[in-house]
């Protein structure tokens, strides 16, 4: 099996650690340029701008861009159409993701200061949302509802989805997971245009407060670009797991959970962290034997040879130590002990606790959101979450006593700061 293997003892580790957390940037000058073209376009041309561009770049026969629109009908059709165990694991996906983001909401609050004045906070729901699911190499309805759950359960009024699909057609089980989650309005539309479509709006798209779902190189780049005029979720680089094991879980079962995270693409990565040698052996044998019954498993191979890596640490307080420097998406606690292990963490998107909780399983129905911090933003980014959905207004009403206590104190420090305007119009409400 053609994967690194390294050691935190070995002179020179730190530098090959470093070298192999240095990831691709999302886009080269020639995506960001391609980029700005297609936005600008839009921009300025509207339906126009989508039509040619999905014409271009998904091979779209439509005639305009409102014939692009999914009739909710068709969700609800591809809904109904389901086996029966794939409906009802749809739903109770749906269920659990929608049960664990009611947790989540935020709470307005006031109270009466000692003067009289009412401070407190408002919490509302954004009113439009834009959700893009890729569409490209593979459909992921499971995306559908990460996206559009949590919003829903933050009471946003409309959400929009925008979806590629190269062949005409989106996979039924994306338009049943729409359905499930209450999308509002679906588009077959990818790429940047759909992105600028949703951020600045046309004639058949409306423009939305946030945009969220991941993408390609040529999305996050339209996300990056524009961020201010709409708010985002996150710019996601590609995907990753870290996994910490003590050699006491089945090395099969880590082999396929280091081979489900190289299956998603070439760029993903997969680590391996272990203070023992013989069981990092044991995990390479056997991927070497899952590779070969693994539809994708070119893919996984490149993922693999060019990211991934086993690794064998000093001790466990390494293992974390150096886990909590990756920051990773995903972090496995292989451990006899797992939850023991959980508060050392620091910076995770996800934690994965004991053996019995893979990756794959929170990817789609466990109840957390798999919309994750990637590239080591999970030192300050956080999941995908109601809290996504919402904004927080502060209230202040001042009460007489507060004002002549305020009034001057803020003049005082305006006047500091050289606003004359600013400490008057304090001033004048401390008068009797």
């Amino acid at each position: 099996m053609n994967i690194a293997r390294l050691s935190s003892a070995d002179d020179g580790f730190d530098a090959r650690f470093q070298a192999l957390l240095a990831s691709e940037p999302s886009g080269d000058d020639k995506v960001r340029d391609a980029v700005e073209t297609i936005i600008a376009a839009v921009r300025r041309d509207g339906d126009a701008a989508v039509l040619d561009c999905a014409r271009r770049f998904d091979q779209e026969q439509a005639d305009s861009v409102a014939a692009l629109e999914v009739p909710l009908s068709a969700c609800q059709a591809a809904l109904e159409g389901l086996d029966q165990p794939t409906r009802e694991a749809l739903e109770t996906s749906a269920a659990r993701l929608r049960r664990y983001a009611e947790h989540q909401l935020g709470q307005s609050f006031d109270w009466t200061d000692e003067d009289g004045s009412v401070l407190g906070q408002r919490v509302t729901a954004l009113e439009k949302v834009g959700i893009y699911v890729p569409g490209g190499k593979a459909s992921y309805p499971s995306s559908v509802l990460m996206n559009a759950v949590p919003a829903k359960v933050a009471g946003v009024e409309q959400i929009i989805m925008t979806a590629p699909a190269p062949a005409g057609a989106l996979n039924p089980l994306v338009l049943a997971a729409a359905a499930v989650a209450g999308v509002d309005r679906v588009f077959r539309v990818g790429g940047a245009h759909a992105v600028a479509a949703l951020a600045y709006g046309t004639s058949s798209i409306p423009a939305v407060d946030k945009i969220v779902g991941p993408g390609n190189a040529f999305v996050a780049a339209a996300k990056r670009q524009v961020f201010g005029q709409v708010g985002i979720d996150m710019i996601a680089g590609p995907s990753e797991v870290l996994i910490v094991s003590d050699g006491s879980v089945d090395p099969r079962w880590l082999a396929l959970d280091l081979c489900a995270q190289a299956e998603h693409d070439e760029l993903a990565q997969s680590i391996l962290l272990s203070p023992d040698a013989a069981h990092l052996d044991a995990v390479a044998a056997v991927l070497e034997q899952e590779l070969k019954n693994q539809p994708r498993a070119a893919i996984i191979a490149e993922s693999l040879r060019g990211r991934g890596a086993l690794i064998q640490v000093r001790d466990l307080d390494e293992a974390i130590a150096l886990a909590n420097q990756v920051a990773p998406e995903h972090l496995e606690l292989a451990l006899a002990d797992a939850p023991a292990w959980v508060d050392k963490v620091r910076h995770a998107g996800a934690i994965f606790v004991g053996a019995l909780s893979p990756e794959a399983i929170g990817d789609y129905c466990a109840g957390p959101n798999h919309v994750l911090p990637t590239a080591r933003t999970a030192r300050f980014a956080s999941p995908l979450g109601v809290y996504d959905f919402q904004k927080r207004s502060s209230v202040l009403r001042i009460s007489p006593a507060g004002a002549q206590k305020l009034g001057p104190m803020a003049a005082a420090l305006a006047r500091g700061e050289g606003l004359e305007a600013h400490a008057r119009s304090a001033e004048v409400r401390a008068k009797p």
